[in-house]
C-alpha cells in the first residue's frame, strides 16, 4: 500500500489468526483504482460509523431486469474510482461444479471489465462481481454469454435456484439436486430474468435432511431430500463401530430427539415409526446406517431472513413428493405464484404473505390437503369453526 492511504481501522481487522478481506483488498489495490477508493471509502465509514453507499438506480443490461444490482457512492469526488460499483451476479452451475477451465475465463473476463473482486458465492447461490462502472455492464454481458455464462436473478423476480452437491458426491441424496436446478433454471428463465413478482423468490434444494444449502431457513420454497421406509441398517458394520470402542449409547441412542433408538447386544434397533429423520445417527454411524430406499423430497414455504418482517423458517407444506419427475413440483410452485400475485403486497415475501392471509386460506387457495405436519401447535381458541361445520348445520 501506498503512504498515502492511511487505513488504520481496517488494518485492525487484519490482526488475529484468521484470514482478512482487508489483505485482499490491499492486494488489489496497486493494480485497480476502483479497489483503492473502496479501501478509502470503508475506512471513512468505519470511522464516521456510517455508510457511504447509494442503492439502487436503473441499471442492466438489455432484455434482462435482473442479473445486476446498481450502487453508487454518497462521495463521487472523494472516491472517484467507486462512483459507480455496480455487482453482477452471474448463475452457478449447479452444486458450483466449476472447471479451472470455466474459472480461469471468468476471471479473465471480470479482470477485463470491473474491479477483480468477486463474492463465491452470494447468499442466493450466484458467483457475485463486486463493482464496475455502468458502461462495462453490457461489454461483460457479452463476454459473458459468449462462453456460455447466464446472468442471475435479483430484484423481485425469482432468484437463481440453488442446491447442494447431491447425489455427484453425497450419499445421503435422496433425489437429484442438480438436475432439478437445471430443470427450474431453464423452465423458469422469464421468471429469473424480468422481475414480475411482488419480492423476490429463492428456491434451495438439499438432497436430505442435513439441509446443506440451509433452505428450511433461507428459501421462500425449500425442496429437501426424505425417506419414507426404514433406515438401512448394516449390523455387521455397527458391531465394529462397538468393538472400536465408540461409545454409541451416549454420542447416538441418549442424542436421539424421540429416543426410538436402543441397543440390544451387539445389534441396533430403531423404531421408524418414531424416527424424525434428523440425520444424527445416519451422520454418526454412516458404515451402519443409511438412509431409506423409498425417497423423495418434502416441499417446505415461507422461510426468509429478517428484513421487512422477522426471520422465519419455512412450514411444512407436502411431507413426501417423490421426484421421478418434476411435473407435480412445477404445478405446486406455479399454483403458489399464483396466489401470491393476486393476494401479496409489494415487497411482501410469501411467508409473510401466508402469515397475514392465513394458512388456511392460503392452502385452500393452492389445493392442497390440510394435514397435521402443516400445525404449529394445537389451536388455543374453541370459537372456531370450520365450513364443514356450517356444511353439516
Amino acid at each position: 500500500m501506498s503512504d498515502e492511504l492511511k487505513t488504520p481501522l481496517l488494518d485492525e481487522l487484519e490482526k488475529g489468526p484468521w484470514p482478512s478481506f482487508v489483505s485482499d483488498l490491499k492486494q488489489m489495490a496497486p493494480k485497480k483504482r476502483m479497489v483503492r477508493d473502496l479501501l478509502g471509502q470503508l475506512e471513512k465509514s468505519y470511522r464516521d460509523k456510517r455508510g457511504y453507499w447509494k442503492h439502487g438506480g436503473l441499471v442492466g443490461v438489455m432484455g434482462y431486469g435482473g442479473g445486476v444490482i446498481g450502487r453508487y457512492s454518497a462521495l463521487p469526488e472523494e472516491f472517484p474510482g467507486v462512483s459507480h460499483f455496480h455487482t453482477i451476479r452471474v448463475n452457478q452451475p449447479s452444486g458450483w461444479f466449476y472447471t479451472a477451465k470455466a474459472l480461469n475465463e471468468l476471471m479473465d473476463i471480470w479482470d477485463a471489465h470491473g474491479s477483480g473482486l468477486l463474492n463465491m458465492h452470494g447468499s442466493t447461490g450466484d458467483l457475485v462481481f463486486l463493482g464496475t462502472v455502468t458502461d462495462e455492464l453490457e461489454p461483460t454481458f457479452r463476454e459473458l454469454t459468449a462462453k456460455d455464462w447466464d446472468l442471475g436473478g435479483s430484484g423481485s423476480d425469482m432468484r437463481t435456484p440453488s442446491c447442494c452437491v447431491g447425489p455427484a458426491r453425497c450419499q445421503n441424496a435422496c433425489y437429484d439436486t442438480l438436475a432439478l436446478t437445471y430443470d427450474l433454471t431453464h423452465k423458469y428463465q422469464d421468471e429469473l430474468h424480468r422481475p414480475m413478482f411482488n419480492y423476490k423468490f429463492k428456491i434451495k434444494m438439499s438432497g436430505c435432511p442435513n439441509d446443506c444449502t440451509a433452505a428450511i431457513a433461507r428459501s421462500d420454497l425449500g425442496i429437501i431430500g426424505i425417506w419414507k421406509d426404514d433406515i438401512q441398517v448394516d449390523q455387521a458394520a455397527f458391531a465394529e463401530y462397538l468393538d472400536s470402542g465408540m461409545n454409541v449409547q451416549e454420542y447416538v441412542v441418549e442424542k436421539c430427539p424421540t429416543k426410538c433408538i436402543s441397543i440390544e447386544g451387539k445389534e441396533i434397533k430403531i423404531d421408524n415409526s418414531d424416527c424424525v429423520k434428523c440425520m444424527h445417527c445416519i451422520n454418526m454411524l454412516p458404515k451402519a446406517l443409511r438412509v431409506g430406499k423409498e425417497r423423495g423430497a418434502a416441499i417446505v414455504l415461507g422461510g426468509k431472513a429478517p428484513i421487512v418482517e422477522g426471520a422465519l423458517f419455512g412450514s411444512m407444506m407436502i411431507p413426501f413428493m417423490k421426484m421421478d419427475d418434476f411435473e407435480e413440483l412445477h404445478d405446486l410452485i406455479e399454483r403458489i405464484w399464483e396466489f401470491w400475485d393476486e393476494h401479496g403486497k409489494n415487497r411482501e415475501r410469501i411467508g409473510e404473505c401466508v402469515e397475514r392471509v392465513g394458512l388456511a386460506a392460503f392452502i385452500e387457495g393452492i389445493g392442497l390437503e390440510p394435514i397435521p405436519q402443516m400445525v404449529t401447535q394445537p389451536r388455543d381458541n374453541p370459537y372456531i369453526f370450520y365450513e364443514e361445520y356450517y356444511e353439516e348445520e
